[in-house]
């Protein structure tokens, strides 16, 4: 239960004691019809002041002086209090939107998920396990603080509009995720991106088969289909059950520091021209190099040891994540 609501529950908690105590009171001290009762005790705490509806005794004044204190205290405590709640989450979520702006500004070669739904969230976590600058917006409200509450970065905003992209740092970005319900705004958003940001890197998400053609078409560089690939994982596991759980084992977090990574040499590094035998990966880093994507777009699949490394090769590589990060300081800019 949120604070919010553990405060509201506390203040009609106390209000219905208060003038449940006083309703008694005036039933088996001044004797009132329950109703009566009841009407007498409202009137007294909120301070309308109508009068004694039947003559009070003395007793029935005692016990009204007591009820005046503590009833008119105790709604004077919950105005003040609801008051206090109001103005906090007001001025909360104020100040919220503008430390998010502070930080999307901040943002540099960061990933962009448009929408927070099943596949968004799975994108999002992803990214986040990664440990890579993002920023998640939905127009829901609701998934936006669902993604705040996980500790993500984001903003309730339509990301089918420009405006909205050019304030997520469309322009810094590095990729993005078109993840939203229909694939009629995932090409929308697609095709804002590159026109916003030529260079950035899309992946998009598409319902149906025919969209996919479409999404390629307008320039995404990566497109999924959940249920074809859910089909064809379904496939997997029933023929070839080893090959899928060497897959999940090296992609998804099972709990074991083990990763398939993409490291790039750059030009200037001092591994350039020098060969898988002279670097000794295997050895020295305890990872296993599976492929080489050059820079021409080749992709060559369990290259020998004598294959030289150049500048603007993808090293395609498998081992503990701080082996990986170990390899990558050593193949980058010296």
């Amino acid at each position: 239960m949120s604070r919010l609501a553990r405060r509201f529950l506390f203040l009609i908690s106390a209000i219905v004691a208060t003038l449940t105590a006083g309703t008694l009171g005036f039933t088996f001290i001044a004797h009132y019809p329950p109703f009566d009762a009841f009407y007498m005790a409202l009137t007294t705490m909120t301070t309308v002041g109508y009068g004694e509806i039947h003559p009070l005794n003395h007793a029935g004044r005692v016990f009204n002086s007591f009820l005046i204190v503590f009833g008119v205290t105790t709604m004077f405590i919950a105005i003040g209090a609801m008051t206090q709640t109001i103005i906090e989450q007001e001025l909360g979520n104020a100040l919220e939107k503008r430390r998010n702006k502070r930080m999307i500004d901040k943002l540099k070669d960061h990933f962009i998920v448009c929408g927070f739904g099943r596949v968004g969230r799975g994108a999002a976590s992803e990214l986040q396990h990664a440990g890579v600058p993002f920023v998640v917006v939905d127009s829901n409200p609701e998934r936006a603080e669902r993604a705040m509450a996980a500790g993500m970065l984001a903003v309730a905003a339509d990301s089918t509009r420009d405006e909205t992209l050019l304030q997520l740092g469309i322009e810094r970005a590095r990729g993005l995720v078109a993840a939203l319900s229909t694939d009629a705004d995932n090409l929308f958003v697609l095709l804002s991106a590159k026109g916003l940001n030529p260079r950035i890197y899309v992946a998009a998400r598409a319902a149906e088969e025919s969209a996919e053609a479409k999404m390629r078409r307008a320039g995404a560089d990566a497109v999924f289909a959940p249920y074809s690939i859910t089909g064809h994982r379904l496939a997997q596991s029933l023929l070839r059950p080893h090959v899928l759980q060497f897959l999940d084992f090296t992609t998804k977090d099972i709990g074991m520091d083990v990763s398939i990574e993409q490291v790039r040499v750059s030009e200037s590094s001092e591994v350039v021209a020098k060969t898988l035998k002279d670097l000794q990966v295997s050895r020295e880093f305890g990872v296993i190099v599976m492929a080489i994507r050059k820079s021409d777009g080749q992709m060559l699949f369990n290259p020998p040891a004598d294959t030289a490394v150049q500048g603007g090769d993808f090293l395609i590589v498998m081992g503990p994540m701080h082996n990986l990060r170990a390899l990558e300081s050593l193949v980058a800019a010296r």
